[in-house]
């Protein structure tokens, strides 16, 4: 097998691992594809991606296309003449990019494909009550997450898990597979299968503000799924007492006894602050009010009343 010339694509700290962890093993990353800087806070300053900033202090070069089918993009692409392409956490590619390497391009996916294609796995995945998730190594197709499947790394989903644990587990198994892959291609030993989709296969669209709006009309312990998967970002919210507050742990409370109508509070205003849901209630445990930092319940108590 020739030499590995390896350029990696990727923005959020979801993708660093991997990347470091390409490094890390001496292999030939000759260049870093990233989103362009974008302005945030109150000054407008710049931020670099996560992925930027780590090729930055590695020295490896950086491109921030806006366009990915510019011809100019596509000429100073096709200078570094790489041979191999990986994609973790980065946007859809023309196939005028993925087809470029003759190895090909492979991506990272945060899900044991096909289940859960699309830009949210670990969320619905949660949201779901799924017991088991994963990663999985595949080289790219024309259809998003659709390609012939190379390798796959099985995670469990704890009943403690939210979002924000589940993603950093999957961030680093997400470098682990994709070495394994890279180790895999480069000894010429891959044996990609074609994914076998099926009616029982789910979806993970993309999550908006207004998909995250709680319905009180599902049982307890789906309440409490729904709100652990887009925990602690986006965040599960509702309108409470005339409020919006983001909910972000609770406990489902299956023999609450309540008989009141669905997302009626109940509580003591010092230490409890139960909710009604179709079947049981759950006891919300951490949340943050409009205007507010998120707290303990019992400290949002100390300041403010629900009138029940």
């Amino acid at each position: 097998m020739k030499d590995l010339r390896i350029v990696f694509m990727g923005t959020p700290d979801f993708a660093v691992p991997t990347l470091q962890t390409l490094v890390e093993h001496k292999y030939n990353v000759v260049a870093v594809i990233t989103a362009p800087d974008k302005p945030a806070g109150r000054g407008q300053k710049l931020n670099q991606s996560p992925v930027k900033e780590y090729a930055v202090a590695q020295g490896i070069p950086v491109l921030q296309p806006t366009n990915l089918k510019s011809e100019v993009f596509l000429e100073e692409l096709r200078s570094y003449r790489a041979n191999l392409q990986i994609i973790v956490a980065f946007r859809m590619l023309p196939e005028v990019v993925w087809a470029m390497p003759e190895l090909g391009s492979f991506n990272i996916h945060a899900s044991l494909l096909p289940q859960y294609r699309g830009a949210a796995p670990i969320n619905w995945a949660i949201i779901n009550g799924e017991k088991e998730t994963g990663v999985t190594s595949f080289f790219l197709k024309h259809e998003i997450d659709t390609g012939d499947l190379i390798f796959q790394e099985r995670v469990p989903i704890l009943d403690e898990d939210d979002f924000g644990t589940l993603y950093e587990k999957l961030k680093y198994s997400g470098a682990e597979l994709a070495l394994r892959t890279v180790q895999a291609i480069e000894r010429g030993e891959v044996q990609p299968q074609p994914q076998v989709t099926s009616a029982e296969t789910k979806h993970a669209p993309k999550i908006f503000k207004d998909t995250c709006e709680i319905n009180w009309g599902m049982p307890a312990e789906k309440v409490r799924n729904f709100i652990r998967g887009l925990s602690p970002y986006p965040a599960a919210w509702s309108k409470l007492n005339g409020k919006n507050f983001k909910i972000f742990k609770v406990e489902a409370l299956e023999n609450a006894g309540y008989t009141s109508e669905l997302g009626t509070v109940h509580t003591d205003n010092k230490t409890f602050l139960h909710i009604q849901t179709a079947a049981g209630a759950i006891s919300v445990l951490d949340l943050q009010m409009e205007g507010k930092k998120r707290m303990p319940v019992q400290d949002l108590l100390r300041g403010y009343n629900f009138n029940v």
